[in-house]
């Protein structure tokens, strides 16, 4: 049985560290598509320029990603470390105070990276279809390459956003264990419960 446990924890280890590299290269690509995007239009001998920064959603979607992926670097990094020393490792924290710490940013960054991606995907629809009833038209269209590229990092952010929820409930489940005592004495403990 403690064969199966151990077999278990290092594969969640090894997800762990896995779904954060995976946030990281994602997060860094999405922030870096959108961020370098621009293409230049004529019109009537004046040129127009579109720019991520002409669209406030796609500032806080390069924000996000650039957070996230930091962030992902660094309990990577925190990761391998424990993986590569054998101890705990990246699920099993020794310190309740580090494991809250670890539920808190993953939890944080989840929620960012799902506001941020929606917002962005529901303005860039705005771009893309309009809104005929206010009589805006869309503008991708008329600026096609740059709505490419934005579409290609909306995709690499909602794949990142997906693996940040799976990383927010991998923190959960590892502080939460660490909790799991039970109520000795209390009737929930008698009849097997853990919590």
């Amino acid at each position: 049985m403690a064969a199966m446990a151990g077999t278990a924890e290092r594969k969640l280890k090894v997800w762990e560290l896995v779904l954060r590299c995976l946030v990281l290269g994602l997060g860094a690509a999405a922030a870096a598509l959108v961020a370098t995007d621009s293409q230049t239009q004529t019109f009537f001998s004046m040129e127009r320029r579109a720019r991520f920064t002409d669209m406030k959603a796609l500032v806080l979607l390069v924000a996000a990603n650039g957070a996230a992926a930091g962030y992902s670097l660094l309990q990577a990094g925190r990761c391998a470390v424990a993986m590569a020393r054998g101890g705990g490792g990246a699920l099993a924290l020794s310190s309740r105070a580090l494991a809250w710490a670890v539920f808190s940013g993953d939890q944080l960054l989840a929620y960012a990276m799902l506001a941020a991606t929606a917002a962005a995907l529901q303005s860039s629809l705005l771009g893309k279809l309009g809104q005929p009833e206010l009589q805006w038209m869309g503008i991708c269209g008329l600026y096609g390459a740059f709505c490419r590229q934005v579409s290609v990092a909306l995709a690499c952010a909602v794949v990142a956003v997906l693996a940040t929820v799976l990383l927010a409930s991998f923190s959960a489940f590892n502080l939460f264990r660490l909790y799991g005592g039970g109520c000795k004495g209390s009737s929930h403990a008698r009849n097997g419960a853990t919590w």
